[in-house]
């Protein structure tokens, strides 16, 4: 089960930085979005669904929702 995999406004602006970011995406769609708690992603906190991992060299903080299929990028660092 896939989820869809969104961009809030700081992670979308360092996205659209990013010269590989179609290949980010494309990985991001891969890895996270087929499976957001696994890619060696882990829990930020005591939060299950707020993850951090890092993707095509990028460090990647998400937010999982499980009830409308969902991950939401909200910040990411690229160049890691």
């Amino acid at each position: 089960m896939s989820h869809r995999i969104t961009y809030a406004s700081p992670a979308d602006d360092a996205l659209a930085k990013m010269g590989n970011a179609e290949a980010f995406r494309a990985e991001m769609e891969r890895t996270v979005g087929r499976d957001p708690y696994g890619h060696g992603s882990t829990a930020v906190g005591d939060e299950r669904d707020r993850r951090e991992a890092t993707v095509t060299g990028a460090f990647v903080l998400y937010y999982v929702s499980g009830s409308v299929l969902t991950v939401t990028v909200v910040r990411l660092i690229a160049g890691l």
